[in-house]
């Protein structure tokens, strides 16, 4: 399994960078870009922070994608 998002998606309709995002939720500008990229799952609290600041539920932001096993 692996975790999708619409960060990119929806930062573009907030029209936030990456950097803005990232001081909004107490990152790094490196942790955005790799969690759109799905290089790094976030952490629980990390996810909600990031869904409270598009103000929608985390079902809208993070998807599970079932891969082959």
């Amino acid at each position: 399994m692996q975790l999708s998002n619409r960060i990119r998606e929806l930062r573009a309709r907030f029209q936030w960078t990456q950097q803005h995002l990232a001081s909004k939720v107490g990152v790094t500008r490196q942790t955005i870009a790799a969690i759109e990229k799905g290089d790094y799952v976030p952490s629980l609290l990390l996810a909600m922070k990031i869904c409270l600041e598009f103000q929608l539920p985390v079902e809208e932001v993070f998807q599970i994608e079932k891969g082959e096993e």
